[in-house]
Formats: C-alpha cells, structure tokens, sequence
C-alpha cells in the first residue's frame, strides 16, 4: 500500500507520508520508498530531509537509497533555504562512505548528477572511479558536455562510444538543435535511424525543431510521415511540434489539419494554434479558437493572451486590444509580465497614442526595461515626437548607457522635425561617447 500511494503515478504522495509517518519504528525498504516518492514528486528536496531524518534514527542507507536520493538532488537546481538541501559533493562523499563506489548504478546516478549540473570534470572523475562502465555511464558524460555548452566535447564523447542507446543520440540530436546546428540534428537523426535505433518522444520534438529553425518545409512534412508511419502520431507534444513548424514554415493549411486530426489537446496545443493564427494576422480564427478553447473547459494562461494581444496589435486593433488586456486581469485572474505590457505599449505606439504608452509604463507594478521603453521610442520617431523621444532616451540611458542605438533613434528624430542643431548635437554626443548600436528586438514581428 505505502509503495503504490508513494510512487504510482494514480498513487497519492501525502497519503503515503501520512502512512509512514505512523510506522513505530520505519527500516531502510521503508525510507527507501518514501524517498523515491519525492525523488519523482514536485518536492525532491524533501528527499535528502527524509534521508537525513533517516541517519538520525540510525537506519543504514542501502544503494537504493543513494540512487534515489541522487536523482531527488538532480532535480534540485537551488537548494533551499530550509534545512533540507545537500550539495552535490556531500551526497558524493555519503555514498562513498558507506561503500557504494562499487555499484554501478550508485556511480551512473552520480555521474547523470554531475551531468544534470553541467560538471564535466566531476562527471569524469566518477566515470573513470566507475569499474565496468556501460552505456548510461557514456550517456552522462555526453549529457554533461552538452549541458556545459562543450558541443563538440560531447561529439568526440559520442563517436567513441562502444555502444550508443536511444538516450545517447538523443542528447546528441537535441544538442545540436538547441544550437541551431540544424542540418547536423536532421543527418544524426537519419543516421539514428539507419543504425537501427528507435527514436522517442524528445527525439522527435528536437527533429522537428530542427526543421522549425530552417524553415525546411519539405523535411518537415518527412519527418510528419515518418512520426504517422511509426505510430506516434497519438503524441500530444510531437502535434504541437508539428503545428508550430508547419505555421513557421508558412503552411497554415497542414497547421490546422494536425489541429483538426488531434483527439486530445493540452493547453499547449490551443496556445500554439492562436498564435500561429495571430502570427498569420488571422484575427477570426485566433479569436474563434479562444472562444472553443473556453467552451472546452481549458483555462488560457499568459501565453494565450500575448497570442491574442499581438493579432490585435497586427490589426491595429487597439482599443480591442487594451480591453482585452484589463479582461486578462480582471476576469482571469492572470497577472500581466512585461511582455503584456510590452505588447499593449507596442499597440499604443504604432496608433500614434503616445501619451497614454508613456503612462502605462511608469504605473506599470513591475520593473520596466530596456524593451519596453525601445518600443515607445521607435513610435516616438514614426510620429517625430521630439519631447517625447527625449524624456525616453534619458529613462535608456539609465538602463544602458553604452547603448549608441538609442542615440541614433534621437538624432533621426530631430532630423525628421527639422532640428538640424539638435541632430550634429547627437551625433557628436554619439562619437565623444563611443557607443555601439546592438541589435534591436520587438515585441511584434513585422
């Protein structure tokens, strides 16, 4: 009963807690589930509390134990501030005390550990410590170097491999697609598949990705026929994979047709289906899926209406736009994040109502930044407002001051007003300073 309420997926974790906490006298098998119960919970720091609850009743840990209280600390990324953290390299030395350098699966949990950290030299330290290595104990190594952002480490690391399992090309497909190496994701991934090796569901989102980042259409629609030929077409992630690549890749029609075709949709896929509506200016159709969305019992969340919030802002749709915007808090319940604010200010400016953006931003609850206000002086130049553009060139500057951009955006104002004094002014302002211009960004695309 403990072990099915503590680690079932149906099972009820403080159910399970409540369970052991009645148990006189608890033993190692005991601890050992309720510890792999949080290992898997949204609680794994609780975990190394258990484990160290465990010591203070003089119950020996087991390597059971250590593997799942490894995985509990891999899941950690802070450790908190209550007394329930462990670093990496006491829980190292724990299992090293009690002798368990001997146990395989002890030295790969460690290994995956110093991985999921992006460690590599300790990673390395344990696998070369690691009598009889296999295929996980390579595959960490691997997941090490590509989480340390070391992409061609990882490769060497990986064509050296005796052996290579569905986890270790993963990582090597999902690596060069994280770094928009895409053409070197799809040849590892047909290679994969010419080496007889079964992709899964992460395999297949970072293809599709890969395809998403090249706008490859045709290898799109490959992989599509590939995903429906060996029967993971049911996958909700891969769907919503397919529907953002293809409405990337400009194929509104194939878009829809995965919409359609889906039985079960998370809030994910009707988030991706707005938006790749609101990004094709389609604002019937982004607003008619929000209307089914409802009526489906799904709640919308921030991303559902920055969607919504830039087909109005492609429409120029404004004050639609803004009632949205006070709907979103009003009615739902949902805070707005500077992207909201960035997108109603981004509305605002290109209506030429300047004033009420400048307002919005300095009553907005949360920190403004640089984005924001680079928004309402890129409508303060559209529209030549010159007091405008200066009160917000002197908000960026405070923010970033080595940002030569800003200046250029003011000289171009002045120039457009005809203020021919202000602009050699500016431009010699932007010589004696030695700022640079850096990439701009939007809130909206074009």
């Amino acid at each position: 009963m403990l072990r099915f309420a503590a680690v079932s997926p149906s099972g009820d974790l403080p159910y399970a807690h409540r369970m052991f906490d009645q148990m006189p006298q608890p033993k190692t098998f005991f601890y050992n589930t309720i510890i792999r119960g949080y290992a898997k919970s949204f609680y794994p720091s609780y975990s190394v509390y258990l484990y160290n609850q465990m010591r203070q009743n003089c119950v020996d840990p087991d390597e059971f134990t250590f593997n799942f209280l490894i995985k509990a600390r891999s899941r950690v990324h802070k450790i908190c501030s209550l007394p329930l953290g462990m670093e990496c390299d006491e829980i190292h030395g724990a299992a090293l005390k009690y002798g368990f350098r001997s146990h395989l699966f002890v030295q790969n949990a460690l290994i995956h550990l110093y991985a999921v950290k992006g460690n590599p030299p300790a990673a390395w330290k344990v696998f070369d410590e690691t009598v009889g290595v296999d295929v996980v104990s390579w595959s960490g190594l691997v997941s090490a170097h590509l989480r340390a952002g070391e992409l061609e480490l990882g490769r060497q690391v990986f064509d050296v491999m005796p052996e290579k399992d569905v986890v270790s090309w993963t990582a090597m497909v999902s690596g060069y697609s994280q770094a928009k190496r895409s053409r070197e994701a799809l040849e590892l991934f047909w290679d994969m598949r010419d080496a007889g090796v079964r992709p899964d569901e992460v395999t297949i989102v970072s293809v599709i990705s890969a395809c998403t980042n090249l706008g490859d259409l045709e290898t799109g629609i490959g992989v599509h026929s590939y995903i429906d030929e060996n029967g993971f077409g049911w996958m909700v992630s891969l769907c919503n994979a397919l529907i953002d690549m293809y409405a990337k890749c400009g194929s509104m029609e194939r878009a829809w047709q995965v919409f359609n075709n889906m039985s079960r949709k998370s809030l994910i896929t009707w988030n991706s289906m707005i938006s790749a509506c609101a990004n094709h200016g389609y604002v019937e159709d982004a607003f008619g899926l929000f209307s089914c969305m409802l009526n489906s019992g799904v709640a919308p969340d921030g991303v559902t209406f920055l969607a919504l919030l830039t087909t109005y802002t492609h429409k120029g749709l404004v004050d639609e736009g803004y009632r949205l915007f006070q709907s979103m808090q009003r009615d739902f319940g949902i805070q707005a994040s500077i992207e909201h604010y960035g997108c109603v200010v981004d509305m605002l400016g290109r209506a030429g109502r300047l004033e009420e953006a400048y307002e919005l931003i300095v009553t907005m609850p949360i920190p403004s930044n640089d984005v924001i206000w680079g928004a309402l002086l890129a409508a303060c130049r559209i529209y030549g407002n010159v007091d405008m553009g200066e009160t917000v060139v002197k908000k960026l500057l405070e923010l970033k001051p080595d940002e030569g951009g800003y200046y250029i955006l003011l000289r171009d104002i002045y120039v457009a007003s005809s203020r021919t004094a202000e602009a050699n002014s500016m431009r010699q302002a932007i010589e004696e300073s030695g700022a640079t211009k850096n990439p701009g960004c939007s809130w909206v695309g074009a």
